[in-house]
């Protein structure tokens, strides 16, 4: 197929789209300003580069994270392939090994030979067919092009990531290994905190300075990657309610639950490197080694990256794009967080939507509407639903999939397990009606 298609920005949506594009022989120019140019919260010169967590989230069909997942592997996804070839041992959860996670996404995009890599900064959006995957961190010059295409409101907010420190530094006489309620293997480093200890801590938490970040305010900070000394501002026990929550996670010196609680989960496949879970913070880093190192655990602890804090753009999607991501009336469609859905794995999804519906466009078909009630589905209905006010990113969740409609009282568990039988039969189905975009040989 002669079509050609630009995708600006090689992160997880930029990849997957040029990736979903190449495979169904669309000639595909990849754009992106990395190593020319890095933003300041990228240190690799990979593709696919994980900035805030090494974690996907949870890979349980009862879950709307875990069921997103499994819909992208039957969508055949490249991220998850890589992601599920490159796992490290997390409980419930999808982690990966980062570096070597995005190592093997960028070999197999430049390797690909209907993918022709091109680097430096995109300042103006690119005649054609065009998938722009910039992610939040998009440059100012892009920024405004972008706007100028897509008018409406820009929106932004808060995204932070969390410290990594060596395994080799943690007090293992301070802490002990566990999963919560004793799920799965010990797949977590625990550290535990007596009260005069988070005492301690908590103090100098909430009066620690912060790294400037200039005209935003607190008030503005996304609920679901809220740096840790904002969260704890808001009282003292709420980190031990939240992401410091002792309950199921006894130390097996007292065989009692500890006060509060800080878990490790391992950022790397031979376990040498530990992210602090849920510590995303924008505090100065002399602050961060100063007040992390209070916990008894990482009193010693070596910092291998501080945390980090930087604003999140999107679009006003529903009142700005189509159903398809696209700019109407354009060959131009948005994908990743730069259109307000939040997280790894649903920026994926944006990508690869925006990939398959620009390659339907290109042939003439129809374009993808996925079943509503699958968590791929629900998730396009409420980033594109023009009724939608006050557009805020979110995460996909079940509370965005139509009920039940057999009646059954079921527990909470039993009903999402239902919700996801119900996906991916309804996906299937699917499936099999589109062998133009998913059947065979694609090119």
């Amino acid at each position: 197929m002669s079509e050609m298609v630009t995708v600006v920005g090689a992160g997880l949506a930029g990849c997957e789209a040029a990736w979903q594009l190449a495979q169904r022989g669309i000639s595909v120019r990849l754009c992106e300003m990395k190593p020319v140019q890095h933003t300041p919260a990228h240190h690799s010169d990979d593709f696919a580069e994980l900035v805030c967590s090494n974690s996907l989230r949870s890979d349980e069909l009862a879950n709307a994270a875990g069921l997103l997942k499994e819909e992208l592997r039957r969508l055949d996804s490249l991220i998850l392939s890589c992601a599920d070839a490159h796992r490290v041992e997390a409980g419930g959860a999808l982690a990966v090994d980062r570096e070597a996670f995005a190592a093997a996404v960028t070999e197999k995009i430049k390797n690909h030979p209907n993918i022709e890599v091109v680097y430096g900064e995109v300042t103006e959006i690119p005649e054609g067919r065009v998938v722009i995957a910039s992610g939040p961190l998009t440059s100012d010059t892009l920024f405004d092009a972008i706007h100028a295409k897509v008018g409406g409101d820009f929106l932004h907010f808060y995204d932070a990531a969390a410290p990594i420190v060596t395994a080799e530094s943690i007090d293992m006489d301070s802490a002990y290994e566990a999963s919560r309620y004793g799920k799965g293997t010990a797949d977590y480093i625990n550290c535990p905190f007596s009260r005069e200890e988070y005492e301690v801590f908590w103090n100098a938490l909430t009066t620690a300075e912060e790294a400037p970040v200039h005209g935003f305010e607190d008030s503005k900070v996304f609920e679901g990657c809220m740096p840790i000394e904002v969260n704890a501002r808001r009282g003292f026990d709420t980190l031990r309610f939240g992401i410091l929550k002792p309950i199921g996670l006894p130390d097996p010196k007292t065989g009692k639950d500890p006060y509060a609680v800080l878990q490790l989960r391992r950022d790397n496949a031979n376990g040498t490197l530990y992210n602090l879970v849920g510590c995303q913070t924008h505090l100065k880093f002399g602050e961060q080694k100063r007040v992390f190192s209070m916990i008894p655990a990482l009193k010693n602890a070596e910092f291998v990256r501080y945390g980090v804090m930087h604003r999140n753009t999107f679009v006003d999607a529903p009142h700005v794009l189509d159903g398809t991501f696209a700019v109407p009336g354009t060959g131009v469609r948005l994908a990743g967080q730069i259109t307000g859905t939040e997280g790894y794995m649903e920026a994926v999804a944006t990508g690869l939507l925006a990939a398959l519906n620009t390659y339907a466009e290109a042939i003439g078909a129809a374009g993808v509407e996925l079943p509503r009630v699958g968590a791929l589905g629900a998730l396009v209905g409420y980033a594109t639903d023009p009724a939608t006010v006050g557009y805020q990113p979110m995460h996909v969740n079940f509370g965005l999939v139509p009920p039940l409609e057999d009646g059954k009282r079921r527990s909470k568990r039993d009903r999402y397990q239902a919700y996801a039988d119900r996906a991916l039969e309804a996906l299937d189905a699917y499936l099999a009606t589109r062998s133009d975009l998913f059947g065979g040989d694609r090119s």
